[in-house]
């Protein structure tokens, strides 16, 4: 928590999941910790198992002060671009938040436009406790739904491989075609309909 020390009360992590995958909305989530009460363990979400996130995901929401998580969708991403709807979902997930931070710890290099003052921290979330919590929620969350995507569109994988380029999925898009949650104006979709 020394980023976190530095910042003017009450601080909020941000991170998003789901900005590289071929299909499904990027997700973004807040998170204000009790700075008595930070759950151990947090770390990079992806350099947890797939049990330690839930278990995190858990201890995070019964412990913080304060989260939220958002979305941008599928049609979002394309109207906006990738960049710009990150910044939406991450906009959302602190408008979200049941205590108003005055100050917001972003995971990255782009300052996005938050209702609050904000520093950016490439690698935050290795560095940064409430972003590592933020990034625990996030991907919790956009796995979860991608799961729930799966029984709507199935043939894909996507509870598997939630919606990132594995070739299982490549070889789903070759047979079935694109389905209504692919980001068919995302260029690295286009690129891989052009290799089928």
């Amino acid at each position: 928590m020394l980023l976190e020390a530095a910042c003017p009360a009450p601080v909020c992590g941000v991170d998003e999941a789901g900005r590289g995958p071929l299909a499904g909305p990027v997700c973004a989530a807040a998170v204000i910790l009790d700075p008595n009460h930070i759950p151990e363990g947090l770390n990079d979400s992806k350099k947890l198992t797939t049990k330690q996130r839930d278990y995190l995901e858990f201890e995070i929401k019964a412990r913080a002060l304060a989260f939220a998580v958002a979305f941008a969708s599928v049609d979002e991403i394309a109207e906006l671009n990738i960049l710009h709807a990150t910044g939406l979902a991450m906009c959302r997930a602190v408008e979200g938040l049941s205590v108003k931070p005055v100050f917001a710890l972003v995971d990255g290099n782009y300052k996005f436009k938050l209702p609050c003052d904000i520093k950016t921290v490439v690698g935050g979330d290795g560095v940064s406790a409430s972003i590592a919590a933020a990034s625990i929620l996030a991907k919790t969350a956009r796995d979860r739904l991608m799961i729930e995507m799966d029984a709507v569109h199935p043939g894909y994988g996507f509870a598997s491989h939630k919606g990132y380029g594995a070739p299982t999925h490549l070889e789903a898009i070759r047979r079935l075609g694109p389905s209504p949650i692919h980001r068919m104006t995302w260029a690295p979709l286009r690129a891989a309909l052009e290799d089928l």
